[in-house]
């Protein structure tokens, strides 16, 4: 079964500080994902990776092209419908994470990470339980779990981070260079994490810049060049000597 659907994805910046130059992030982008599925985006800096990512979730507006999320409740244009379709989808059956955690004042991290669960629903304490969990499972200190999230290093942030993006286990899970500042072992963590927290319907598409992780985690992978599609293969057929930055 197909979850996502990209047929002729484009997305034009107007740079006006420039005199209304116009630059490329994305053209013609197309290719589909199927339920459960792994799929690893990479390519050089400025391929267009992060975009891509940005205009799936409809935090940028493509300027041509459709996103059609197939979902239980039908199929959806996520870039041409309303942006309260958008809001509606996002956390139960649409998460996203960057690399970079968006903090919210003097909330401890264990309730950053158990605040989409308890949007869903659950009990306090259970989604906190879960928190634990996660952040326990990314080697996050116990000693931070009751701490602020903007008094931690890089790298623990983005950890948090992850865990808060695992948490609500989405139907379709965007992750942008989810561990790109971690170290080796907590990187090996996330992976772990990855490949076993989510359930077999959850669809993901990753950034990644690398190669081992992508290796570990993809089932196809995806290659941008200067924001267009070169490639989707599978995970084996995936040549290492692509540049992933």
């Amino acid at each position: 079964m197909t979850v996502l659907s990209v047929d002729g994805l484009s997305k034009t910046f107007d740079m006006h500080v420039l005199g209304d130059t116009q630059v490329v992030g994305l053209e013609n982008v197309s290719f589909a994902v199927r339920e459960g599925e792994f799929l690893a985006v990479v390519g050089e800096s400025g391929s267009g990776k992060s975009s891509l990512l940005k205009c799936l979730y409809r935090t940028y507006d493509p300027s041509s092209g459709a996103v059609v999320y197939h979902g239980p409740d039908g199929d959806v244009d996520l870039a041409s419908c309303p942006d309260r379709t958008v809001i509606d989808l996002r956390g139960d059956a649409i998460g996203y994470t960057s690399q970079f955690l968006d903090e919210i004042p003097r909330v401890p991290a264990v309730d950053v990470v158990a605040r989409p669960l308890v949007e869903q629903g659950l009990d306090r304490e259970d989604a906190r339980g879960t928190a634990r969990e996660l952040l326990a499972a990314l080697s996050v200190p116990e000693a931070l779990w009751r701490a602020y999230p903007a008094t931690f290093s890089g790298g623990e942030r983005q950890r948090v981070n992850l865990a808060q993006a695992l948490a609500p286990q989405p139907e379709l899970l965007l992750l942008d260079e989810p561990t790109s500042a971690l170290d080796p072992e907590t990187r090996q963590a996330a992976i772990d994490l990855l490949s076993t927290s989510l359930g077999s319907e959850t669809t993901i598409i990753g950034v990644f810049h690398d190669a081992d992780v992508v290796e570990a985690v993809a089932d196809r992978v995806l290659v941008l060049e200067d924001g267009r599609l070169q490639r989707v293969v599978p995970v084996d057929d995936y040549d290492r000597e692509v540049v992933v930055g």
